[in-house]
């Protein structure tokens, strides 16, 4: 039967990293691949984490299974963290699953099992691997205007516009904070007139929020979740572990269940575990395991906290780094954008010669939309970034 498989189109991102590698030049730069990295090029394992690492290791007593939905502790722990106080824990729902992506799929699982009908609204462009799995599951994708070419900011008439034509039974997939690959976001105000329009036409907001933390701030960039999370009468919350606790490989991730109405949890809470047994049973642990015990012990927590802050306000400093020379060789403020944007990511508005340009001609490597991780800067590869990036024109 394997004769009538047909070969799959490559991950681009994937690609683009294994091509950055088979390059002989000692001079290239990478910013393509979504990891953090520090100044050295290293994705560094978390202070909090190695601690907790070190705890685990000398008091875990058994590897047996958790639970369907994982160790209630963590879900605990995380829906305080991206929920705070908005809603009553007795309104939330939630499942450990396999990274920010196992709950991305499960939650568009449990779309398809409420409504196999329903269209899911996305941002355009939004994370590739959004469509990739809706393509993959025969689910109905609907796009929204999102980016503005011209001012690299969010259009949002345009996305207002095409919202306006969900209705009850649909989905809008929304990032929480730190959009992929764009890196501009919408503001309070924006967000409240989203909520308005979904409270309007019946829709069911799903946030992903896989970057807590590196925006404004771990509250300011649980904002707008929780605003949506508090006001509509149904939420779908995918969110991840990998970025903002660094345990990438753990494959960390919860998916949540919001419902107004208290007296739905029981059995939002049964879907959970039941769409977890039909797909990989009980959820990774370890990940989960380390991430409960730094939110829960006030030392860890603390040390985790100051490093997130060190991360995300480095992204800044490098932001406003490179605007600032890019401003210096151009001569014009035509990217300060760049500054204005938040999170790991950039789009930098780049036709598909120019990325191609900065890749063969200057080693500089960005994802084909012109999708740049800013975390795969440093001090001294800035400049560097800069002046190819004017040399090709854009």
């Amino acid at each position: 039967m394997f004769e009538t498989l047909k070969e799959q189109p490559a991950d681009k991102i994937l690609a683009l990293v294994q091509t950055y590698r088979d390059d002989p030049r000692e001079v290239k730069v990478d910013l393509g691949v979504g990891v953090y990295k520090d100044a050295s090029g290293n994705t560094p394992i978390m202070r909090a984490i190695k601690s907790a690492e070190q705890q685990l290791w000398e008091a875990e007593k058994t590897k047996a299974y958790t639970g369907l939905a994982g160790d209630p502790a963590f879900a605990d722990a995380m829906i305080a963290m991206v929920l705070g106080d908005a809603v009553s824990r007795e309104q939330v729902a939630a499942a450990a699953t396999p990274g920010g992506t196992g709950a991305v799929r499960q939650g568009f699982d449990l779309v398809r099992m409420a409504n196999p009908d329903a269209r899911v609204f996305v941002s355009d462009p939004t994370w590739p691997n959004h469509l990739s799995i809706l393509k993959h599951m025969g689910m109905e994708m609907v796009p929204y205007r999102y980016f503005d070419d011209e001012t690299r900011g969010v259009d949002f008439n345009g996305m207002m516009e095409d919202l306006a034509q969900a209705k009850k039974g649909d989905v809008v997939l929304v990032h929480g904070c730190c959009h992929n690959p764009t890196g501009a976001n919408l503001n309070m105000t924006e967000w409240q007139a989203l909520v308005d329009l979904l409270l309007k036409n019946g829709a069911t907001p799903m946030v992903d929020i896989a970057y807590q933390g590196f925006g404004d701030g771990l509250e300011e960039d649980a904002a707008a979740t929780r605003l949506i999370a508090s006001s509509v009468p149904e939420t779908i919350i995918a969110a991840s572990c990998s970025k903002n606790f660094g345990i990438y490989r753990e494959r960390t991730g919860i998916l949540m269940l919001v419902s107004q109405d208290a007296g739905q949890q029981k059995l939002n809470q049964g879907t959970l575990a039941y769409l977890n047994r039909q797909n990989f049973s009980f959820p990774p642990d370890h990940g989960a395991r380390l991430v409960t015990m730094v939110l829960e012990d006030d030392a860890l927590r603390s040390d985790w906290k100051a490093e997130v802050e060190e991360m995300r306000t480095g992204m800044l400093a490098l932001r406003e780094q490179l605007a600032d020379e890019l401003r210096r060789l151009s001569g014009s403020d035509r990217f300060g954008f760049i500054a204005q944007h938040r999170g790991m990511f950039s789009r930098l508005g780049a036709t598909p010669e120019q990325v191609d340009r900065l890749r063969d001609e200057h080693g500089i490597y960005l994802v084909g939309d012109s999708r740049l991780n800013i975390a795969g800067l440093n001090k001294n590869t800035v400049p560097i970034v800069a002046k190819a990036m004017i040399a090709v024109g854009i």
